[in-house]
C-alpha cells in the first residue's frame, strides 16, 4: 500500500503544471519536503507497481522522462 505521501506526491506531479511560480516552492509549500526529496520520491515510485495502480498515466509519464534521461546520459558519455 502507497504511503499518503507517496500519494501526495503523485497528486501533486499530477497537476504541477498547473500550479504558478517556480516548482520547487510549490513543493515545499504544499508537501512539506525538499525537492530534492521530492524528486527521489518521484525517482522511488516509477518502478513502484503500487503507484501505477495509484496513477497509470502520471507512472507512465515518469518512467517514459526516465528512459529519455538515461539515454541522454548514455549518448553524453559516448555509451550509447
Amino acid at each position: 500500500m502507497l504511503s499518503a505521501i507517496q500519494k501526495a506526491v503523485l497528486d501533486f506531479e499530477r497537476s504541477a503544471w498547473l500550479i504558478p511560480g517556480p516548482k520547487s516552492d510549490a513543493i515545499q509549500e504544499q508537501l512539506g519536503m525538499s525537492a530534492t526529496k521530492y524528486y527521489q520520491t518521484l525517482r522511488q515510485l516509477a518502478d513502484e507497481p503500487l503507484a501505477a495502480e495509484y496513477d497509470p498515466m502520471t507512472v507512465r509519464r515518469l518512467q517514459a522522462t526516465s528512459r529519455r534521461e538515461k539515454i541522454r546520459r548514455l549518448q553524453a558519455s559516448g555509451d550509447a
